[in-house]
């Protein structure tokens, strides 16, 4: 696998070669090359081709009926969401038919679990109640080994397909894109894919497309809209189920606006996204919410560990900015109020933000701007139990693992009993959550090149459990 931070290293943008993807299946690739080509060139070739294709129509517009949304669970056969509605063929079996009873296989499997089947040669086995299925869930990830497959779109090149940020807050999107690539769950032939992924960074479509002193979301979505076209016009599957069996994945805060671009994007598709937040249309049936993991040097070295418990002087340590709803109302009670809840906007000069996790028995994860915060990962990347404070969130992972076992979930409006919760909690159960947080982490941690059970292949085996839930079926097969 490529390392991840050559595409931080500015010598990677001094020697890109920028590959503008084809708006249509006509439309050619435009490439461009210089010593040092602004971040702007990408936008200006991307208008200039619009421009050229100013009377082609969209076909992609169309509208569906949104699926029920609900709390996840493995479907029954009766309620599985059938795609299309078709006769199978009675002559002989397409590749689709005969991945789908492949799937059906897996499902039966998965209900079938039964504790005590662990084979000798496996490296880990999910336990405790840190799980809310042990027993299925590693059945599940089992079957997701043995058979899911992903066909990547091709189309399209650096620096908006196929790479993606590798450092800082949106890491998530660079390694995920990198890490599949070149993963046994890929297929490079389409016909045996269960899922189809569209490769393009969020983060770098709001580098290279966005125009700042616009403050329109236009020209992103525009783009959006014309890689689906393209994509729908080259290959079969897009139409063959409305974009049911295709996902994406988002961390940037603006991932679930520009799927918007597509109505069965965010009606039909699966969405991998860090901002999961319901109120602006994630739904946890069929989205899925993603870790956002802060990664300053591109790299989890000496992020991860931290004292034990007898270690940690401090009760409660939160510090950070006060945008968003929650955290002024988290710093009107508890900023400078109390030495045993150590709630800052800014920290002391020479304070290490790092240092203070790791002296911390609980770590506050409140929602800025958006839902989703490193924070989380963060505390059990150093041992510090999580408390979760946010409204409209759906956590990661969350039809895996059971949080409550491992972490504090406060509503907003007990932020003025934040201690006292805190207290009520015995150090006999303090120490069990600090412990279970310490073994879950593994679930979160970025590993190159992946290892089974990372935070890779939990991203990859939630989307796998979305796809369990649908059957598509194609007319056009026969």
């Amino acid at each position: 696998m490529r390392d991840c931070k050559e595409f931080f290293t500015e010598p990677f943008f001094s020697r890109l070669r920028l590959v503008l993807v084809a708006v249509i299946a006509t439309t050619a690739i435009l490439a461009m090359s210089s010593s040092r080509i602004p971040l702007t060139a990408y936008r200006k070739a991307y208008l200039q081709s619009k421009e050229s294709d100013g009377s082609r129509v969209s076909n992609i517009s169309a509208h569906t009926q949104p699926r029920k949304d609900g709390d996840y669970h493995l479907k029954s056969d009766e309620g599985l969401h059938n795609i299309t509605n078709v006769p199978r063929s009675k002559n002989k079996y397409s590749n689709l038919e005969i991945l789908e009873a492949s799937l059906a296989e897996a499902r039966a499997a998965i209900k079938g679990a039964r504790i005590g089947q662990e084979a000798p040669h496996e490296d880990f086995v999910p336990k405790g109640p840190m799980y809310l299925n042990a027993t299925a869930f590693r059945r599940s990830y089992l079957e997701m080994e043995k058979r899911f497959k992903v066909f990547i779109y091709e189309e399209g090149g650096p620096p908006v397909f196929h790479v993606g940020p590798c450092k800082h807050t949106y890491a998530i999107e660079g390694y995920f894109i990198q890490a599949l690539e070149v993963s046994p769950f890929r297929t490079t032939d389409p016909s045996k894919a269960h899922l189809y992924y569209l490769p393009f960074s969020v983060t770098r479509i709001t580098e290279f497309i966005y125009v700042p002193e616009s403050r329109e979301w236009g020209l992103m979505k525009s783009f959006v809209a014309d890689y689906v076209n393209t994509i729908s016009h080259k290959y079969p599957y897009w139409n063959r189920s409305l974009g049911a069996d295709h996902f994406m994945l988002a961390c940037h805060d603006w991932g679930p606006e520009l799927s918007f671009a597509v109505p069965y994007l965010y009606t039909n598709s699966i969405r991998a996204l860090c901002n999961a937040n319901t109120s602006e249309r994630f739904a946890p049936s069929r989205d899925v919410s993603i870790p956002e993991i802060h990664l300053p040097l591109g790299t989890t070295k000496g992020m991860i560990g931290g004292p034990s418990p007898s270690k940690r002087p401090i009760l409660v340590f939160y510090a950070g900015g006060i945008h968003g709803p929650i955290r002024p109302i988290l710093l009107e009670y508890w900023e400078d109020k109390d030495a045993d809840v150590q709630i800052h906007q800014y920290l002391p000069k020479g304070v290490s933000y790092y240092g203070m996790m790791r002296k911390s028995r609980y770590c506050i994860c409140p929602s800025g701007y958006e839902v989703a915060s490193p924070r989380m990962v963060e505390a059990l990347y150093m041992g510090c139990v999580p408390v979760l404070i946010k409204e409209g969130y759906v956590i990661p992972f969350s039809d895996i693992l059971n949080w409550k076992a491992f972490a504090v979930v406060i509503p907003v409006q007990d932020i003025p009993n934040l201690k006292r919760i805190l207290m009520a909690i015995s150090p006999r159960q303090y120490i069990r959550m600090q412990r279970r947080g310490i073994q879950v982490r593994r679930h979160f941690e970025i590993n190159t090149p992946p290892k089974r059970y990372d935070v890779f292949h939990m991203i990859l085996h939630s989307i796998w459990l979305r796809r369990l839930n649908i059957i598509v079926e194609d007319a056009t097969e026969s």
